[in-house]
């Protein structure tokens, strides 16, 4: 090991010459060629595209799958069909003849739109108006008999419609009353024909145009005839995401260049910073455009993260250039003694940052992989611009500087020194490290174990309202002036609606997926025994699970039709009113009867495959709701999966806590073995890394902790945070131990070198740690709130990391010389030209 650490420091102490020697003497070269680079990256940018909704995280998985199978082979009026558009009409009696007037001049209207491509209509109004005459098969004549009849005809037909037809029921609200021919909602489908698949992002766009032409169509009726679909689903979703940006983006900037003010207090230094910063923005959105990553709401974190890791790069590479040149030496003789000491710090940074993000590529969730690859590349990024081409920039305006006096130059002052203000609060650590370091770290082992422990009760999450805008947009951000006023989001209240309104919700249902034939022998005494006896979450219907399903259409309509039970009851062997055999006949006499409609809601065409639709408890616990689903599923002779939203969400919600934990688990072993192996090379002392990893850890422990105590649940947002807690934290406590490293080589004494390394680094990572809370911070000003929680996580982590770093590090670093290292009394027994093994 001892030959190969030599070789490798070697090589990496010649790729840092040949840096300095670009930085320092070719400049203007260096400036160049990131321009360049950057303007390739500028036409990635113009190729990124958005991404939203919860479908990317469940697209993978059993249960999503077989939902998929439901939605593609099952009608359902409430399902946002990619070819069709639902019209949501409230407000009034909508049964009424006004009401049902109201919704056929709707339909009429739109259909007579040809740039609307409406194929066929479907509404309680339209099967009213069948009642009433079988002939009117047009919408015009449907609403000409409608117009025409009277008021008690109506109601008349409302209630024998409701009596013979179930899809007319399914049609509206559940306060419909069939008696007084009531009802204070109903739906009407409105079916597109769009080429190509409109769930592509090429269609997307049309049938968008489709649904916002048909509001503006339905508007001048009257009533409450709202809109509804997947174009504004898709275009709500991706407004919302520029919405937040727009927001977030330039919060963000305002505070940051408040705080860089003060940590530069000089206009070109400040300037130079800026352009650096959105230069890594640039490349690493410019990035995901050229490898075709789309823009989703979890990516969002990406921007205000980059900048936080940037401000704190480029913050200690000014700082310590001033440091240097505070020290008496010339520019270049400055610029090389900081690159030497921060290319290897930015680089130990940028890997362990880089393995904290890259850990979330062993999840199962197909956007939080991709937020490991671009937070990634990010950082990688930003070690570039701001380890390279910060410096050229640094070198190059100085040089401009000497040649044009005229631009003016003020404070080139270091950020702390041990006489200041500022240096003087940071040597806290030090004085306790100097009295008691194993009492401290003592007692900051036995409370990190506590958190640790305590946060095990943190919640985990997955819901679609993590997803969705808010249903009313917060005042302060409808306060703000254009452009920055979020625009109107309907689709959370529409969705609400459906839910709280309509049976075929799946707010409260959860679906069974079975693959039959459903033609055997058997079949259906099959399915009643599987609802038989329910597990506790399920609702009970007597000694049955309450359910819908082609059993329970057959009993409903043979209450109905004296035809249909007796041929049920033929077909009955036991008695039990669930035929056994001839169940193809059955069917056959189902779907040709006015239930027709409502039996391909339950069964396929073909007779193979079934959805049965139980109730369950509102108030149950989504995992208990999922275990019992499953069970009731394996009751079944035929495969059967159980799935629907809550079963879906529950499925992702276990894999989010699964990758969180084990991203966590990699992050932790592959940051360990990374600095031991990175110290060991650099420094020939192994155990440094692990030094390094006290802070990380008493981090990751309390951001736990702190997520149960404000009531945070792991999400799809949130369950990045903490592996990305060990890449953001990870800064600071190497910046503290290989600049502590440093000047025990040159001082020898252990207090005076961690002293030095307080005020030094301990200054420039106070201002980083203020501007990185701040910058990540704006991320609560996002329209979704889970990204408003993952901001303030990140920024609670990036807290923790900095006084971790600052008040317990000192002490071990000093308990590090004491047990591990006890030669440390004269600079020649630490210094780097003659390193020795642990």
């Amino acid at each position: 090991m001892g030959l190969a650490a030599t070789l490798m420091r070697a090589v990496l102490q010649r790729a840092i010459d040949r840096a300095d020697a670009w930085i320092v003497d070719r400049p203007g070269r260096v400036v160049a060629l990131f321009l360049v680079l950057t303007l390739v990256f500028g036409v990635g940018l113009t190729n990124v595209s958005t991404d939203s909704g919860t479908e990317s995280f469940s697209e993978d998985i059993p249960e999503q799958q077989a939902l998929d199978a439901v939605t593609e082979q099952f009608e359902d009026p409430f399902d946002p069909d990619p070819q069709t558009t639902q019209l949501i009409q409230s407000g009034e009696n909508v049964v009424s003849k006004p009401g049902l007037l109201r919704m056929a001049e709707a339909q009429y209207r739109l259909a007579e739109r040809e740039d609307l491509r409406v194929v066929e209509t479907n509404s309680a109004a339209s099967m009213v108006a069948m009642q009433l005459d079988p002939s009117a098969t047009t919408l015009e004549a449907q609403r000409d008999v409608l117009e025409r009849t009277p008021s008690g005809a109506i109601r008349q037909a409302v209630r024998e419609t409701a009596a013979e037809n179930p899809a007319f029921v399914r049609l509206l609200s559940t306060d419909f009353n069939q008696r007084s021919a009531r009802a204070s909602a109903t739906v009407a489908i409105v079916e597109h024909d769009i080429p190509g698949d409109p769930a592509e992002e090429g269609q997307t766009g049309e049938l968008t145009r489709i649904q916002r032409t048909s509001e503006r169509v339905v508007a001048p009726l009257g009533g409450d005839i709202r809109v509804f679909g997947a174009g504004i689903i898709n275009d709500e979703f991706s407004t919302v995401i520029g919405d937040s940006l727009l927001v977030v983006i330039p919060a963000a900037v305002v505070l940051l260049v408040g705080f860089l003010i003060i940590a530069y207090r000089d206009f070109v230094d400040l300037l130079l910073g800026m352009v650096a910063l959105g230069t890594t923005i640039v490349w690493t959105l410019g990035f995901m455009g050229l490898v075709g990553i789309p823009f989703s709401q979890i990516l969002i974190a990406v921007p205000p993260l980059l900048l936080a890791v940037g401000i704190d790069f480029g913050i200690h590479a000014i700082n310590r250039f001033r440091e240097e040149k505070a020290a008496g030496v010339d520019r270049e003789t400055a610029m090389r003694r900081t690159t030497d000491q921060l290319l290897v710090a930015f680089f130990l940074v940028t890997a362990t940052s880089v393995v904290g993000f890259a850990s979330n590529l062993a999840s199962g969730l197909l956007p939080i992989r991709e937020f490991g690859v671009v937070a990634s590349v990010g950082i990688v990024f930003a070690f570039l611009v701001f380890g390279v081409y910060l410096p050229a920039l640094k070198m190059y305006t100085d040089d401009l500087r000497d040649r044009y006096p005229q631009i003016p130059t003020f404070s080139q002052a270091p950020l702390a020194s041990a006489e200041s203000r500022v240096g003087s609060v940071l040597q806290v650590g030090v004085v306790v490290a100097e009295r008691a370091p194993l009492v401290l770290v003592a007692v900051a082992l036995v409370v990190s174990t506590g958190a640790g422990v305590y946060a095990t009760g943190v919640d985990t999450a997955f819901t679609q309202e993590q997803f969705l805008p808010p249903e009313e947009t917060p005042a302060y951000l409808d306060s703000l002036p254009e452009p920055f006023r979020p625009g109107e989001y309907t689709i959370t209240r529409d969705i609400n609606f459906l839910e709280d309104t309509f049976e075929a919700s799946e707010g409260d249902q959860v679906v069974v997926y079975v693959e039959g034939p459903m033609t055997s022998d058997g079949a259906l005494e099959s399915m009643a025994r599987a609802g038989t006896n329910p597990p506790s979450t399920f609702v009970p219907d007597g000694r049955r699970a309450e359910e819908e399903s082609i059993l329970s259409l057959i009993q409903f309509y043979a209450a109905q039709d004296p035809a249909f039970a007796a041929l049920v009851e033929r077909n009955d062997g036991n008695r039990n009113g669930i035929p056994d055999e001839n169940l193809e006949r059955i069917y056959d006499a189902l779907f040709t009867s006015p239930a027709g409609d409502a039996a391909e809601t339950y069964l396929t065409d073909d007779y193979r495959n079934a959805r049965v639709l139980y109730t369950v408890q509102g108030d149950a616990d989504d995992a208990e709701i999922t275990a019992d689903t499953r069970d009731v599923a394996d009751k079944y002779r035929f495969r059967a999966t159980a799935t629907g939203e809550i079963v879906v969400f529950q499925a992702v919600a276990d894999l989010i806590f699964e990758s969180a934990i084990v991203s966590l688990a990699l992050a932790l072993v592959g940051t360990a073995a990374f600095l031991v192996v990175a110290f060991t090379v650099l420094e020939g002392r192994p155990s440094l890394g692990l030094v390094n990893l006290l802070p990380i850890v008493m981090t990751v422990a309390f951001v736990a902790a702190t997520m149960r105590v404000i009531d945070y649940s792991l999400n799809a947002f949130t369950a990045t945070v903490l592996a990305m807690t060990i890449g953001l934290g990870i800064d600071y406590s190497v910046h503290v131990v290989h600049r502590f490293v440093d000047e025990l080589a040159v001082r020898g004494d252990p207090s005076a070198a961690v002293t030095a390394t307080v005020v030094g680094t301990g200054g420039a990572l106070a201002g980083s740690m203020l501007t990185t809370v701040f910058g990540i911070g704006v991320l609560v000003l996002a329209v979704f709130p889970a990204i408003g929680q993952f901001g303030v996580l990140a920024a609670i982590s990036v807290v923790y990391s900095f006084f971790s770093s600052m008040l317990v590090l000192p002490s071990a670093l000093l308990l590090w010389c004491r047990f591990v290292r006890p030669n440390t009394n004269t600079p020649s027994s630490t210094s780097r030209d003659a390193p020795t093994e642990d």
